[in-house]
């Protein structure tokens, strides 16, 4: 198995809970990732897939390159780029990498991998496009790929291709794009329409300068690919869209959860307030614009924001998980709470938890929450995954307004903790949100409308027995269909068709 970054986000999730699972069927995994920092940490490979046989690329040498004014990518054990278009951070945006920097990637790789596998092995599982498809088919010519989507190459391959759309219509390329921005001429957009426009107002176009290769060597890799995995209904059309794929060589598999550690809990009221008093006081993490965890911090006294001020009992908790990336939605669900606030019968505070520290996309969504001048939101920060269970016994409902999501592994897990989710009919989540007639199991509503996530919170906090019985569904429904170890056999089915036809093409 192969994983071109460091554990970090919903991939490595995907990526550790499959290799246990293949192991416990009789398919043992090695698994080539990155990895950073030190024992302990959660971004350091060894720690993050414990009792896993890995073998992992060390990127602390890149980013100390980074941080002392260098290329970390352009580093002996190079850093991987991102699949996301962010200022300041050392993983630039693919489409900001030059070729040659791409045959490095695939070349370190290739050496990495050969060290890890002295043995052909019985196929190979690569989560994402990467360069790491390069590596294997030079290596390894005659073994099958099994290439994992998880949407945010798809993502990615879209906003080239738009951008690239916005060029030719201004009689130039990427590459010519990002030399007219970087000399401060870019071409007049008179002739756009208003997406159009807003797109080539907001586009920093000197990181897409190699947008059109990347375009050609992600697509090159899916060629390279005798089977895919696909998450969601939305990713196999957006592979079938964006990069021709037969649908025969197309499985859907959704991601799986963890029943055994996402469980219904009963928490007390007295342990619902030390948890929230551990990570809101005692440990403080969230963090502002200034990347810093524990920027933001909260005093006992903010800690009445969990409790009804009438009786004494616990708040329901509104809480969203995940990182504060652009297609996540963060700033628009704060503006939703902040107008379905006043329309609230009972207290119910807002918690994002998450965010990896120093990495946001648009608009940070504390400064948003400032601006709207709004009580009730917390700022839990980064956590660790083991602590997830124990922040979803303490939520009454998952509030996640994601723009065309890849899947939604964190609502799964809400889910199978019994919790509600709220989130948009886009994506991933309408292939397992109140797909059963007559037993909803959360709330769908329209993507980026910011007053329809608005009146599904009102929905969600004023009426209990919508909100139990939901969390009934979700509870059966999440937990009978999705547990890893029933998806593992499909996995090892798609392996061996994988095999099979890779044998009939020679």
């Amino acid at each position: 198995m192969g994983l071109l970054f460091y554990p970090r986000g919903g991939s490595a999730q995907v990526a550790r809970y499959l290799s246990r699972t293949l192991d416990d069927l009789g398919w043992p995994v090695t698994l080539a990732c990155g990895s950073l920092g030190t024992p302990g940490d959660r971004t350091h490979a060894a720690t993050f897939f414990d009792g896993i046989r890995v073998a992992a690329a060390n990127y602390n040498a890149a980013m100390q390159t980074y941080r002392a004014g260098g290329d970390p990518i352009a580093d002996p054990v190079p850093l991987h780029p991102s699949f996301e278009a962010r200022e300041n951070v050392p993983d630039r945006v693919f489409a900001a990498v030059s070729p040659e920097l791409g045959d490095h990637l695939a070349f370190a790789w290739e050496s990495l991998m050969a060290d890890a596998w002295r043995d052909d092995p019985a196929v190979f599982h690569l989560h994402h496009l990467t360069p790491l498809h390069e590596a294997v088919e030079r290596r390894w010519p005659q073994c099958a790929i099994v290439t994992h989507l998880h949407g945010t190459e798809l993502k990615l391959l879209d906003d080239i291709d738009r951008l690239a759309a916005i060029a030719h219509r201004l009689d130039t390329s990427l590459e010519g794009m990002a030399d007219r921005a970087e000399a401060g001429d870019l071409p007049k957009a008179g002739g756009l329409g208003p997406q159009e426009r807003r797109l080539f107002e907001q586009t920093r176009w000197s990181s897409w300068r190699f947008g059109d290769h990347w375009a050609q060597r992600l697509r090159a890799a899916a060629r390279r690919t005798s089977r895919f995995i696909v998450i969601s209904p939305h990713d196999r059309d957006e592979a079938q869209r964006l990069m021709k794929v037969d649908d025969r060589l197309i499985e859907r598999i959704p991601n799986g959860v963890d029943v055994e550690r996402f469980d219904r809990q009963t928490v007390a009221l007295d342990e619902r307030l030390a948890r929230w008093r551990r990570w809101l006081v005692d440990d403080p993490r969230g963090w502002d614009a200034s990347g810093k965890p524990g920027s933001i911090r909260y005093s006992e006294s903010d800690l009445q924001q969990f409790l009804d001020p009438e009786t004494g009992d616990p708040a329901p908790v509104l809480l969203f998980v995940g990182r504060f990336l652009g297609f996540k939605r963060v700033p628009l669900l704060v503006r939703a709470y902040a107008r379905a606030r006043s329309r609230l019968r009972i207290r119910a505070p807002l918690v994002i938890w998450g965010g990896f520290p120093g990495e946001w996309e648009g608009e940070h969504p504390h400064t948003v929450a400032r601006e709207e001048g709004t009580e009730g939101i917390f700022f839990v920060g980064w956590r660790g995954h083991r602590d997830l269970p124990s922040g979803l016994a303490c939520a009454d409902v998952m509030a996640a307004p994601s723009y065309n999501e890849p899947f939604g592994q964190v609502l799964l897990e809400a889910m199978a903790c019994g919790v509600p989710v709220i989130a948009t009919r886009s994506g991933g989540p309408p292939s397992f949100v109140n797909t059963e007639p007559g037993r909803p199991n959360g709330w769908l509503v329209e993507p980026n409308d910011v007053d329809a996530v608005a009146d599904a919170l009102v929905e969600a906090v004023n009426d209990a027995e919508a909100r139990r019985q939901r969390a009934d569904n979700a509870y059966e429904q999440i937990r009978g269909a999705f547990a890893w170890q029933s998806l593992g056999r499909r996995f090892v089915a798609s392996y061996e068709a994988a095999r099979q036809e890779r044998r009939a093409v020679g």
